[in-house]
């Protein structure tokens, strides 16, 4: 049994969040698609943008595909949606020994294939190649619910619908110990005094190593990853999933926060996504409704997208920063290693120094940008490896066009 987890064509409508990660290393609901696939008894590989393919490699063990196919294989779309009710879905798919397809908005969430003689790897995309065998071999396309993510904001939405059960199948399957109603910890957590816990909407599932401060309320479902660190009178709810090695203080609600990012100290974080490496200064908040509460508008590279969402807060890149005091506008889409200050009221290109306030907003040197990824690498005990060193020279390189739409008018 072989998987392929491949990145298809619109994987580059999810940035910033994929600028400078594969697809299926997005945490949504507590999970990473990755971590949900290496639980099949399968060679795994990863069909990635070049700029990734090393650190896909060296990071998740994922090689790209051999050139020559045969046996069973199962294709998984890298921007699927990271739910254990798919990956029901995926098994049910393996198990089934015909050649079946599964669509998601016209484009393939998966495909199980048997090649009874081994086939050349396609020089064409991996979507093409599936769709042209598929047609040709007449393959079944199956009514399944396999979710793709389409857009940025869609990483948050999908986030709350399956945190719950997404943390129902984590509590079954690890090893946590139950110290109250709804709230399970792992070995070797730190617990301030006075912790106020509702799990009355979902569990609080506390990962080993975490350290968490007096007076700190949470109401579930919450996450908080491997060795992150929560300040006294940190509030936790409603659907918060904090990364391995986070530190987190003042109020966040229904928000994703990849691992190695700091939001320290008092502040809003609420219905948003922040990368990793990123640090949100003291004071540092976010709008996540309009005051005219009605439905929040994307813009996506001057495309208005509606998200359908009354609540949606900001997207923040990997590697970026907002001084204190920092006000982000509802909806607005922050760009990897940028500087923020005063108010946020329209999206950030990446590599930005963004004081739009203050009548400035100039290019962020990639120089600069590697130079602080070492001081912050130093920080956590993490070696910089050149391969990171030329992912941030190839996501300058790649956000070349933002820049370019950086005298966008003023949009509140």
């Amino acid at each position: 049994m072989n998987i392929l987890l491949f990145e298809d064509e619109l994987v580059t409508q999810l940035y910033p969040i994929t600028t400078g990660r594969p697809a299926f290393a997005i945490s949504c609901g507590g999970y990473r698609l990755v971590e949900l696939i290496r639980r099949f008894e399968a060679a795994i590989y990863g069909d990635v943008r070049p700029h990734l393919r090393e650190i896909t490699q060296l990071d998740f063990g994922l090689s790209s595909p051999p050139e020559i196919w045969e046996g069973r294989w199962l294709f998984v779309n890298a921007r699927l949606v990271p739910s254990v009710g798919a990956v029901a879905i995926l098994k049910e798919l393996v198990e089934d020994q015909r050649n079946v397809l599964v669509r998601w908005n016209n484009h393939t969430a998966a495909a199980a294939m048997t090649f009874s003689t081994p086939v050349p790897r396609p020089r064409e995309s991996l979507s093409e190649f599936l769709v042209r065998q598929c047609a040709e071999d007449h393959v079944e396309v199956l009514d399944r619910r396999l979710v793709l993510f389409e857009y940025p904001h869609e990483v948050v939405k999908y986030h709350m619908e399956i945190l719950g059960e997404n943390l129902a199948d984590k509590i079954a399957r690890g090893n946590y110990r139950q110290l109250s109603d709804g709230l399970f910890v792992a070995d070797n957590v730190v617990l301030g005094d006075y912790l106020s816990v509702d799990s009355t909407a979902g569990p609080v599932v506390i990962e080993s190593g975490a350290r968490v401060g007096p007076f700190c309320h949470f109401q579930g479902p919450v996450l908080v990853g491997q060795n992150a660190k929560l300040i006294e009178q940190a509030s936790l709810k409603d659907n918060v999933a904090l990364g391995h090695t986070t530190k987190v203080g003042g109020e966040v609600e229904a928000s994703i926060v990849e691992p190695y990012s700091n939001k320290q100290h008092h502040g809003f974080l609420g219905h948003s996504y922040l990368g990793s490496w990123v640090n949100l200064g003291a004071g540092t908040c976010n709008s996540d409704l309009k005051n005219t509460y009605g439905l929040v508008v994307m813009e996506y590279n001057g495309k208005r997208v509606p998200t359908g969402m009354q609540f949606m807060g900001c997207i923040i890149g990997d590697y970026t920063k907002t001084a204190v005091n920092t006000g982000i506008f509802t909806g607005k889409v922050i760009g990897v290693c940028c500087m923020v200050y005063g108010f946020v009221t329209t999206n950030v290109p990446s590599f930005t120094n963004y004081a739009r306030l203050f009548g400035q907003m100039t290019e962020l040197p990639v120089e600069v940008a590697i130079a602080g990824q070492q001081r912050m690498f130093l920080r956590r005990n993490v070696t910089q490896r050149p391969c990171h060193i030329q992912l941030i020279r190839d996501m300058y390189e790649l956000t070349q066009g933002e820049r370019r739409l950086a005298n966008a008018p003023l949009v509140l």
